[in-house]
């Protein structure tokens, strides 16, 4: 820990990002830079960075190490760095990317960075709820223990890199994200495309939990972890209304105008994706609740799934 002021509203801080051309990355990095930070985005070769988010690139390269020289000085870090969960089958092959592009880069972000002489204020890292594992009906928080199976062993790992930064005082925050909401990308439009045709439902039981969050409560929380020294360990990045798949499928089905009579059966779940990988994302459960956050009273912009829905569809 750290002896920084409890909350630092302090302008022009230096802040690295990696992930910067992802969901939340690009969302964090254009209000970031609107407010007058100076934003460094860790770029890898052959990346393609969105200039229209505001910031500057910085060099990076996990596989060598190099972390170019203008990324010396910051105040802060954020690494969002990781793979789409979703974004294939689980094949071997697959897995180990999204193994490595959390834990092997977070691992490597963490060597580049002991190389500088002044470390950053505040290392904040992006995990997942998945670190829960299914846990049926039990109400999860900050200090619930992790789960089983290999979004749980992937989360487990990637913090414990994470919290490497521990040791030069840095004060360490483990964003666990949980389903994300956005207009422009994440699970909802995915979710919506089936309303959308009339073909909506529940899928499996609909018995399971899901815990949700919108973008901009993404966006604010890591702003407010960023300079708020109160906030460190794992916080969870959710809503503080999980709601079942049932519930969320008649809320989903209400905002888009469209019924929700076409239950997917797990078996067609499976058959898609895989056993493990349709398990663990679409039949899996958590019911988790941000208790930090409600401690620290933090004033969500969207605290239920409906007024979520009504600004992202």
């Amino acid at each position: 820990m750290t002896d920084e002021p409890a909350f630092r509203s302090v302008l022009d801080m230096k802040i690295l990002v990696t992930g910067s051309t992802g969901l939340v990355g690009k969302a964090l990095v254009t209000v970031l830079a609107k407010e007058g930070h100076s934003v460094c985005r860790l770029v890898r070769p052959n990346t393609n960075a969105n200039d229209d988010a505001g910031g500057f690139n910085v060099a990076w390269d996990p596989a060598t190490g190099e972390l170019g020289g203008a990324a010396v000085g910051a105040d802060a870090v954020v690494n969002l760095s990781g793979a789409s969960i979703a974004g294939g089958r689980w094949t071997g092959k697959r897995k180990e990317e999204l193994r490595a592009s959390r834990v092997d880069v977070t691992r490597a972000l963490i060597a580049a960075i002991e190389k500088m002489n002044a470390k950053p204020t505040a290392f904040i890292s992006a995990s997942a709820t998945g670190y829960y594992g299914n846990r049926g009906d039990e109400v999860l928080s900050e200090e619930s223990t992790h789960g089983e199976g290999f979004l749980a062993d992937i989360a487990r790992e990637w913090e414990a890199e994470a919290l490497k930064a521990e040791k030069w005082r840095t004060r360490v925050v483990l964003a666990r994200f949980g389903i994300i909401l956005a207009k422009q990308g994440g699970a909802l439009p995915k979710m919506a495309m089936p309303f959308r045709f009339g073909v909506g439902g529940k899928l499996g039981s609909g018995k399971q939990w899901m815990s949700w969050i919108a973008l901009e409560d993404v966006v604010g929380i890591l702003k407010r972890a960023i300079s708020d020294a109160a906030i460190f360990g794992a916080v969870n990045v959710v809503s503080p209304e999980p709601l079942t798949n049932a519930e969320f499928t008649k809320e989903l089905a209400r905002a888009s105008h469209r019924p929700a009579i076409f239950p997917v059966p797990p078996f067609a779940l499976r058959l898609a994706l895989g056993r493990e990988m349709a398990d663990a994302l679409l039949t899996g459960s958590q019911r988790i609740i941000p208790k930090k956050l409600m401690a620290l009273n933090y004033s969500f912009q969207f605290p239920d799934l409906a007024s979520a829905l009504a600004r992202h569809l």
